[in-house]
């Protein structure tokens, strides 16, 4: 299929599955004219890299992921399970942090307006 035709059955716009491409998260091969061809599985792996991204994997993670999926594409081999894992763990480590740095805004902005402040509600 043709990157338009990609694009509408995805609803992915072009410029992000050339940019797939680019990453190396989306194989296309060139027919004449240059023009990018995909195959059938190609819905399923934008649909399975759009999932990655929506989990807050980078596309570096997400590339060395690609590979690794069995069965119908649905499902990771259990040997990047602690991999994900990782993520998980860095991703809590994220929202402890900002957690702890919109407590200590919370904190400025009520030392300065001299009374309590609720920050982001």
């Amino acid at each position: 299929m043709k990157i338009g035709e990609l694009s509408r059955e995805t609803g992915v716009a072009i410029r992000l599955l050339r940019y797939y491409e680019a990453q190396g998260l989306l194989a296309a091969e060139r027919g004449e004219g240059g023009h990018r061809r995909y195959g059938p599985e190609a819905p399923v792996a934008v649909a399975r890299i759009r999932a990655l991204l929506a989990a807050g994997l980078p596309t570096r993670v997400i590339r060395s992921l690609m590979p690794c999926y069995s069965d119908d594409g649905t499902r990771l081999e259990p040997c990047v399970l602690d991999h994900l894992r990782d993520q998980a763990a860095d991703l809590d480590t994220r929202i402890a942090e900002l957690t702890e740095a919109r407590a200590a805004l919370g904190d400025i902005l009520a030392a300065a307006s001299g009374g309590p402040v609720r920050v982001g509600a």
